[in-house]
């Protein structure tokens, strides 16, 4: 089983949904890319990850075109903005899906309101994610 998860920056949300669909289940390929990579993780993804136990520090933020040459059984955009740009993939896909997200880089406020902002929309992920495993993904294993 092969998923990819995508959205713009490739540095918090499709990186926290990565590391929990692929901490429901090790055996399944888990990637995740950008449209517009940036290159690095976004560190607060990172803590808010890590505050649970899942490590995704090791990450790398890719983007989508690393990834179009090969079939999946899975592709899942995250972009929950309505002014956010979600991308279409053209690759070899059985199956497109959109579980999209806030996302959390883009809060303002104080310290406490941005951090509570990573963990509502980590944990937001975290149901997201998993009912996609048990409904999808289990059923095919």
């Amino acid at each position: 089983m092969k998923v990819l998860i995508l959205c713009t920056g490739n540095s918090c949300r499709s990186q926290m949904a990565h590391g929990f669909l692929q901490s429901f289940d090790q055996n399944i390929t888990v990637c995740s890319a950008g449209t517009q990579a940036s290159g690095k993780l976004n560190l607060k993804a990172v803590a808010a990850m890590e505050e649970i136990g899942i490590d995704i520090s090791q990450h790398t933020s890719d983007s989508v075109d690393k990834y179009l040459g090969d079939e999946w059984d899975y592709v899942i955009t995250v972009c929950g903005g309505a002014n956010e740009e979600c991308p279409a993939f053209i690759g070899k896909v059985k199956h497109r899906l959109h579980i999209g997200f806030d996302d959390p880089s883009h809060a303002v406020g104080t310290d406490e309101f941005i951090w509570s902002e990573f963990t509502r929309v980590r944990d937001e992920i975290k149901v997201g994610f998993y009912n996609f495993y048990v409904e999808q993904i289990q059923p095919q294993l």
